[in-house]
C-alpha cells in the first residue's frame, strides 16, 4: 500500500498542473494572440497550441527577434529537482542518439515557473512540413487509398535504422547498471552525445554544429491524440541559435545547447576504441506512427524520447514489476505496447524487443491504416486491447494484397513471447529481402 500511494499522489499533481496548463493555454492563446515568453533575455511568441503530449504542451512558438518558428515543448516540473530531472531524461536522449533518422533538439532551457514553486523545462525542437506517419495514415483513410509495399517499408527501414541506432549504443565500460528500483530503471545522471551508425541516407551521424539541414518548418495545430505532433512549414527565419549558452542569475534560468561537458558514461561522437566500450541497449518504449515524422525528402525522423530508458531491467521482485507496468501505463500508448509491460514478471529481464512488438504493429497500421489490436472488437464491441495483446489475437485481412514475405515480416514481429521476436538486425534483413523481392 505504502508503494501505491506516492504513485497517487503523483498523479494527482500532475493532473492539477495540466489543467493549470490547459487554462493558462486557452488564457494566453486565444484571448491573447500576441502572449510571449521570456528565455535567457530572448523573447518568443506564442502563436497558437499545437497539442498535448503526456504531461506536456507543446505550443507553435516564434522568435521575435530573427522571425524563426519552431515547437516549443513546455515540461512543468512542480515537485522542483527530481521532476526536472526525469524532463532532462528526454533531453539528454535527444543529444545521445545522433542518426539522421532521429530528431535532432535546437535547444532546451530551465526555468523557474512564474506561476508556481517548481521549474518548466523547454525543448526546442525542429518542425515538418509533411507531418508524421499517422497524419499519411489518416489521409489515406480520408482518400479510401493505401501506400504501396516498397513505400511502407522504406518508411520502415528508416525508423528501424533509428531503432538500431539505440539498441546498440556504446557506452564506456564501467558504466553503472540500471535497476529496476530506481525511478525508470536507469541511473539518474544524464549522459553526453554518442555515436550512432549512420543509415541508408547517404551521410554520418549528425554533429553538434550540423544545422545546414533544418528547414524553417512550422507545425501544423493538428496531433494525433496519442502525443504525436504534425507540422507544416514556412520559410521565414534565419537559422540562428535560439538561446545563448549562459545562466541569467537574475532570472534563475539554466540553459543546455548541446555541446556542455555533461556528467555520464556515454561516448562522444568519433573513432571510439571498441574496447573501452560496451553495447548498452536503449529502448524507445513509444514506437507508434506519431512518433515518426516526414522530412521534406521522405526521409523518417523518429522523435518523442520521454519514455526511453536503458532497454535491459532485471526484475527480481513484485514491487519493480509493479513499478515497471505504472511506468509502461502512463508512457507507451496501449495499441502499440509489448505485452510483457503489460503483465511484467517477477525473475524476467525486459529488454529492447518491447521496441520490436511495437515496431511490428507500426508497419501492421501502415498497411492497414490501424494498428492490430485497435479492431472493432476491442474499441467498439467492449472487448479489451490489453487482453488481445497479451495474447497475440490480430489477423491480417482476409482480403490483403500484400506479399507473403510482408506479413511474414509482421508476424515474425508480433510474437507473444519476446524471445521469439527478431532482433533489429534480423529485422532489417528481413526488411532488405521483402524489398529485394519486390524489385
Amino acid at each position: 500500500m505504502s508503494y501505491h500511494q506516492p504513485q497517487a499522489a503523483h498523479v494527482l499533481d500532475s493532473v492539477k498542473e495540466r489543467i493549470k496548463d490547459a487554462i493558462y493555454a486557452l488564457s494566453s492563446c486565444l484571448c491573447r494572440p500576441s502572449a510571449t515568453v521570456k528565455i535567457n533575455g530572448r523573447t518568443f511568441k506564442i502563436i497558437k497550441v499545437l497539442g498535448e503530449g503526456g504531461f506536456s504542451f507543446v505550443y507553435l512558438a516564434e522568435d521575435e527577434a530573427s522571425g524563426r518558428q519552431f515547437a516549443l515543448k513546455k515540461i512543468r516540473c512542480p515537485t522542483g529537482s527530481e521532476d526536472v530531472k526525469e524532463a532532462m531524461r528526454e533531453v539528454e536522449a535527444y543529444r545521445r542518439f545522433r542518426h539522421p533518422n532521429i530528431i535532432r533538439i535546437l535547444d532546451s532551457a530551465v526555468v523557474q515557473d512564474t506561476d508556481g514553486e517548481g521549474k518548466i523545462v523547454y525543448l526546442f525542437l525542429p518542425l515538418y512540413k509533411r507531418g508524421n506517419l499517422q497524419d499519411a495514415i489518416n489521409a489515406h483513410m480520408v482518400n479510401n487509398t493505401r501506400f504501396s509495399e516498397s513505400e511502407m517499408l522504406r518508411l520502415f527501414k528508416g525508423t528501424c535504422e533509428a531503432v538500431r541506432a539505440m539498441h546498440t549504443f556504446r557506452a564506456q565500460i564501467g558504466a553503472s547498471k540500471p535497476t529496476a528500483s530506481s525511478s525508470r530503471g536507469q541511473e539518474p545522471q544524464p549522459t553526453p552525445a554518442a555515436s550512432s551508425q549512420p543509415n541508408g541516407r547517404g551521410k554520418g551521424p549528425a554533429g553538434p554544429d550540423d544545422d545546414d539541414e533544418d528547414d524553417e518548418l512550422l507545425p501544423h495545430p493538428e496531433g494525433d491524440a496519442d502525443g504525436g505532433y504534425s507540422y507544416h512549414g514556412s520559410d521565414n527565419g534565419a537559422s540562428v541559435p535560439l538561446v545563448t549558452k549562459r545562466a541569467v542569475q537574475e532570472e534563475g534560468e539554466v540553459v543546455f545547447d548541446g555541446d556542455e561537458e555533461l556528467p555520464g558514461h556515454g561516448v562522444p561522437n568519433g573513432n571510439v576504441d571498441p574496447s573501452k566500450t560496451e553495447v548498452v541497449p536503449y529502448a524507445h518504449r513509444d514506437l507508434k506512427p506519431g512518433n515518426v515524422m516526414i522530412a521534406d525528402d521522405g526521409i523518417p525522423i523518429l522523435m518523442d524520447f520521454g519514455s526511453t530508458i536503458k532497454a535491459r531491467i532485471r526484475i527480481d521482485d513484485r514491487r519493480q514489476a509493479l513499478l515497471q507496468q505504472d511506468i509502461a501505463a502512463e508512457q507507451s500508448t496501449m495499441a502499440y505496447r509489448a505485452p510483457e509491460l503489460f503483465d511484467v514478471k517477477t525473475g524476467k529481464t525486459l529488454d529492447e524487443k518491447v521496441d520490436i512488438w511495437s515496431l511490428g504493429c507500426l508497419l501492421f497500421a501502415l498497411a492497414y491504416l490501424h494498428s492490430p489490436f485497435e479492431t472493432m472488437q476491442t474499441t467498439e464491441q467492449g472487448g479489451s486491447i490489453a487482453m488481445a495483446v497479451m495474447n497475440a489475437q490480430y489477423k491480417h485481412p482476409s482480403n490483403s494484397s500484400y506479399s507473403q514475405g510482408f506479413k511474414d515480416l509482421i508476424d515474425d514481429m508480433l510474437k507473444a513471447d519476446p524471445q521469439q521476436r527478431p532482433d533489429i538486425h534480423q529485422v532489417l534483413e528481413s526488411t532488405d529481402r521483402v524489398l529485394r523481392s519486390l524489385a
